[in-house]
């Protein structure tokens, strides 16, 4: 099952995806605080909404960096003993087709394609045997970074958390076995990273219980599990496409506004 988060011109919606006539059907409330099986009667085709991130978080996206040895290694670190975790705000939250707006302090933005998991309830301290008890489901990532300011920074805030830093899309999918999915991204049609989940260092529910830890999740936070090798820069008027498989591709478009 995929859900989406759309709009006709009117406020936001949800909908499940009717993969055979791609059509959603249309929700009464907000999947992960309604009864998801409670629909309007009303059916709306994809081609004629607007696509928006699947989910706004109403706390926090909590962020792993380096948990790809490739990419560990394509940045000149060493492959970490724990998770390295950081936040992006859900100001930095975007959905496909929404632009990416490069930051005027940074010349040199990077892609990172991610597999994004969605928490489903308010959990702390969860096992690594229960992480599956709390995921509402998964969606596609890309965790744009200005790598100049990163490098530059003691931390990444300024890097990593700006707005637009964040496209989540286009659907969040349920019931994924995500072990050994595809993660990919191109750049104007040129396939930059070609990756799968079965290379993290730390998974999905070693992931959950690490986070949980140290900050208490609540329903709708997103968990981004780290980029594959072949992160590279985008510039203005490209289009970067994230591709996770079983959820679908993101696509945004790149601008500058100084």
């Amino acid at each position: 099952m995929r859900i989406a988060r759309f709009t006709t011109g009117d406020n936001p919606r949800y909908g499940i995806l009717d993969e055979e006539t791609d059509e959603l059907v249309v929700l009464k409330d907000d999947p992960i605080y309604g009864d998801i099986a409670a629909t309007t009667g009303e059916r709306v085709k994809v081609a004629d909404v607007r696509l928006l991130s699947p989910v706004i978080p109403r706390s926090k996206v909590v962020a792993v960096g380096r948990n790809y040895a490739a990419h560990a290694a394509e940045m000149g670190n060493e492959v970490p003993e724990e998770p390295v975790v950081f936040l992006k705000p859900n100001t930095s939250v975007i959905g496909p087709g929404d632009p990416i707006v490069l930051p005027p302090y940074s010349r040199e933005v990077h892609h990172e394609a991610e597999l994004a998991v969605v928490i489903s309830r308010m959990c702390k301290y969860v096992p690594v045997d229960k992480a599956a008890d709390v995921i509402f489901g998964y969606t596609a990532a890309n965790d744009v970074t200005a790598r100049d300011v990163q490098k530059s920074d003691v931390q990444w805030t300024r890097g990593k958390a700006f707005d637009t830093s964040c496209p989540l899309g286009p659907y969040i999918a349920m019931d994924l076995d995500v072990s050994d999915l595809a993660v990919r991204a191109w750049v104007d049609g040129e396939l930059r990273q070609d990756g799968r989940t079965s290379q993290l260092l730390y998974g999905v529910p070693e992931l959950i219980a690490y986070v949980s830890t140290i900050f208490t999740l609540l329903p709708g936070d997103v968990i981004l599990t780290g980029t594959p090798a072949g992160v590279g820069p985008i510039d203005v008027g490209q289009r970067v496409d994230i591709e996770i498989e079983g959820i679908g591709t993101l696509s945004n478009p790149v601008v500058r506004r100084d």
